[in-house]
């Protein structure tokens, strides 16, 4: 699991954490969708709407454990709600609001205390295809799970379709503070904001949706109990298991009833590297998968990650603000 300390080290200057939950739109009836994430090994939380919207907490660990880290709600498509990223204090949160805004950012709401599930204190904004990235601190604690079992602990990354690898990987990067771990070919592209080797990542695609949503386990041994749990289950994965080149991580793709790829992945590269240059992995078996496990991406794999265009997004628009002449 990534450090607690973000790429930059222990400077004055704040920075995104961890990310903190996903929040993602369904069409599926939501009782479907939980008895899936049952079984995945995630602890129900209770959103007190459980017609509209439920929740789910990871395992956690002592450095790391939010409130919930995925949450589903009823709607009409299925998409993206928002990612939300920790920060350290309410400082920091205005910080990176005044930051951002003076970039350009498209901010969608002001720093405030947050009445949803959970609380905290934050805001939204906006990436240039229209994702709602969070920022939050504060957030309420759900009751502990018992540690030690092979569940998964958190969300460890999230991929992301678009349409426009190049503008939103320089997005994040000039704009965010994220840097870049390796790419795959130039049709994928890792970017950290931690130790982990990628938090977000980016596929050039048709068009922008989720590509999938990755659990991270604190051992292999964990993640082997966990796809046996899944088979036990009746559910087989997509892709997998396998170990990705980009990443080093042990990884299990699965389709969801909910209209979505989760990933069971464990021991993530750790890049501690200032220095760090990134490398490009070619697209074929080899590299794909280290282990020669799991071949090439399946055709199903391939359909799932693709998923359908997010009515939440519209093609790329980024028109940074010119730097400051004063």
């Amino acid at each position: 699991m990534s450090s607690v300390l973000p790429v930059g080290g222990a400077g004055s200057e704040p920075r995104l954490g961890r990310i903190q939950h996903v929040a993602l739109t369904t069409t599926t009836p939501l009782a479907e969708v939980g008895e899936f994430y049952s079984h995945w090994g995630l602890t129900p939380v209770d959103t007190g709407e459980p017609d509209s919207s439920i929740a789910f907490r990871g395992r956690g660990s002592l450095t790391h454990a939010p409130h919930h880290i995925v949450r589903f709600l009823a709607g009409d498509h299925v998409g993206l709600g928002h990612i939300a990223f920790g920060a350290s204090s309410r400082g920091a949160v205005d910080a990176l609001h005044a930051r951002w805004s003076s970039a350009g950012v498209e901010i969608r709401s002001e720093p405030a205390s947050l009445d949803e599930l959970g609380g905290g204190y934050g805001f939204d904004a906006a990436d240039p295809e229209g994702r709602v990235l969070r920022v939050v601190t504060e957030m309420e604690t759900a009751d502990p799970v018992p540690p030690g079992a092979p569940l998964p602990l958190a969300i460890t990354h999230v991929v992301l379709n678009t349409v426009d690898i190049d503008l939103l990987c320089g997005f994040y990067v000039d704009v965010l503070g994220f840097a870049v771990s390796d790419w795959s070919e130039h049709q994928m592209v890792f970017l950290r904001n931690g130790t982990d080797h990628h938090t977000i990542a980016f596929n050039q695609a048709a068009h922008a949706s989720v590509n999938h949503v990755a659990y991270e386990l604190d051992s292999v041994d964990h993640f082997l109990q966990s796809v046996g749990r899944m088979k036990s289950a009746g559910v087989e994965p997509l892709w997998g298991i396998g170990r990705h080149g980009p990443g080093n991580n042990a990884f299990a793709y699965y389709g969801d009833p909910a209209g979505f790829v989760p990933e069971l992945t464990a021991d993530v590269q750790q890049i501690n590297e200032p220095g760090w240059i990134p490398r490009v992995w070619r697209r074929i078996p080899s590299q794909s998968d280290l282990w020669h496990l799991a071949g090439p991406p399946s055709a199903e794999f391939r359909a799932a990650g693709a998923g359908s265009p997010d009515p939440n997004c519209h093609p790329p628009r980024w028109t940074p603000s010119p730097p400051n002449s004063a």
